[in-house]
């Protein structure tokens, strides 16, 4: 099939069209979630199958990128402020706890295996954090409002947060021990940076809206000028660019109130950049490299998978229990907190790039494969538990969001 990969740019933009419309009809067939549709797509046109898409092109990787900013802005956007804000103690216990079980579970999996305290802290901030593929699903069974998903949504940004402030403690411990300054200094900037972008954004937002109007292309440019602010800033103070562009989400809401937000962009990241992003996904699915890390790592691969899911269901079960949840809206916080792609990928490709003074890594080449073993099996499996725990919630609650008081 080596002529696939000299076919014209058009040729293969058609081909990666047909099938994101294709794919992810048939996977409703065949009732699984429509995104599993786009990985699968991922996997055939990447560089492990027909090498049609590839992996380090420009254009894939800024489409790639900026779905994953759209996909984390629109989570924040569409979260009901005032609920949002009776709900900030759930969310944070809930963050809390999705952080902490995984983390802990992973950590003393790292340290059964032999390494070190700071890889240990590094495995489990990796386990720690989820990214939130299943936010499509939520917008089909209209459940983007429902409390337990609005807690959900807002634990999501601690524990991304938890899992990078994390691995900027441990880097500088790893390449040249412990530095409290750093620290400080890193927890400052968070402080700061939170409160500005909620805030000073969401007034800089208001004050543009006014200058330029309220029209679809006004909408679309101040949306597009936060987020990529928000991603930047966030970016340059160590943390990820995709918790800048949830807080984006929120400052926008904060600001254009009832009004919409830009439709057209909406439009346009729902039918070409999240699918990208998940297309990408299936990018790092190389079967010969997923099989021999199952056959010569088993028991690190199991451990990594039995922490992430272990820890998940714990805290999900808790914190459900805690707020009076049913048990199909615990399943579905659950299931919400099972992927792992953005954050999990950004901590261990940075902590497998970082190497000590003697030439060691932070985490070593086993370890980078069991994760990419637990970013494929966590999407799937998660995309797959979210449309049943989703069905299963709009069945038993007829999409009535939780009255429970924070």
């Amino acid at each position: 099939m080596e002529f696939l990969t000299h076919l014209p740019d058009l040729t293969n933009l058609a081909l990666t069209l047909l099938l994101t419309l294709l794919l992810p009809q048939l996977m409703e067939r065949l009732r699984l979630p429509g995104p599993v549709g786009y990985i699968l797509a991922g996997i055939i046109l990447g560089p492990n199958v027909l090498a049609i898409l590839n992996p380090d092109g420009k254009v894939v990787n800024f489409f790639a990128d900026l779905g994953k900013l759209l996909l984390m802005f629109f989570a924040g956007f569409e979260v009901d402020v005032d609920q949002f804000n009776r709900t900030r103690r759930k969310a944070a216990t809930f963050g809390l706890l999705t952080f902490a079980g995984p983390f802990l579970l992973a950590a003393a999996l790292g340290a059964s295996l032999g390494y070190s305290p700071v890889a240990c802290a590094v495995i489990g901030a990796v386990l720690a954090s989820h990214t939130l593929l299943g936010l499509p699903i939520l917008k089909k069974y209209d459940l983007m409002g429902h409390e337990p998903v609005v807690a959900t949504v807002g634990a999501t940004v601690l524990t991304d947060m938890l899992a990078i402030l994390v691995l900027a403690i441990c880097l500088p411990i790893h390449v040249g021990g412990v530095d409290p300054a750093a620290v400080a200094i890193q927890l400052a900037w968070l402080a700061v940076y939170v409160p500005g972008v909620l805030f000073g954004l969401s007034a800089v937002a208001k004050w543009l809206l006014r200058v330029l109007g309220t029209s679809k292309a006004a909408r679309t440019t101040i949306v597009l000028l936060v987020i990529a602010v928000s991603a930047q800033v966030a970016e340059w103070i160590g943390m990820e660019g995709i918790i800048g562009a949830f807080l984006a989400g929120v400052a926008l809401k904060r600001a254009l109130g009832d009004v919409e937000g830009g439709n057209a962009l909406e439009v346009m990241s729902q039918t070409l950049f999240i699918p990208v992003f998940f297309i990408t996904a299936g990018f790092l699915v190389d079967f010969k490299l997923f099989f021999f890390t199952l056959r010569d790592q088993p028991l690190l691969v199991v451990g990594v998978l039995a922490a992430l899911f272990g820890g998940k269901w714990l805290a999900a079960e808790a914190a459900g229990r805690l707020f009076g949840y049913r048990p199909g809206e615990r399943s579905l916080m659950f299931a919400l907190t099972v992927p792992q792609v953005a954050a999990t990928l950004a901590v261990a490709l940075v902590a497998y790039a970082t190497k000590n003074p003697a030439g060691e890594r932070l985490i070593d080449k086993p370890m980078l494969n069991a994760t990419v073993v637990l970013v494929i099996v966590t999407s799937i499996v998660g995309l797959i538990l979210t449309e049943r725990a989703a069905k299963r919630v709009v069945s038993s609650t007829a999409v009535s969001p939780s009255a429970v008081a924070d």
